[in-house]
């Protein structure tokens, strides 16, 4: 199985992260959310799932999580 490397976290001005305890932070939040989409998309089509529709559920459902952080606009 291909796994893919967790991406280079960047602020918002997109100047990278370089604290090494907050890039430990992220890259294990990665791996942790990979494994589980990973076995909820495998558990999706053993149980008759169209694969696809599991992936864009999964996508929707990333698209509609909440910044509380976020800046007043």
């Amino acid at each position: 199985m291909e796994t893919s490397l967790a991406p280079r976290w960047l602020k918002p001005d997109g100047s990278p992260i370089s604290c090494h305890e907050k890039i430990k932070v992220l890259n294990e939040n990665y791996g942790e959310l990979r494994q589980l989409a990973q076995d909820a998309l495998e558990d999706a089509v053993l149980m008759g799932c169209s694969e696809a529709q599991v992936r864009a559920a999964l996508r929707e459902m990333i698209d509609e999580l909440v910044n509380p952080y976020r800046e007043a606009e």
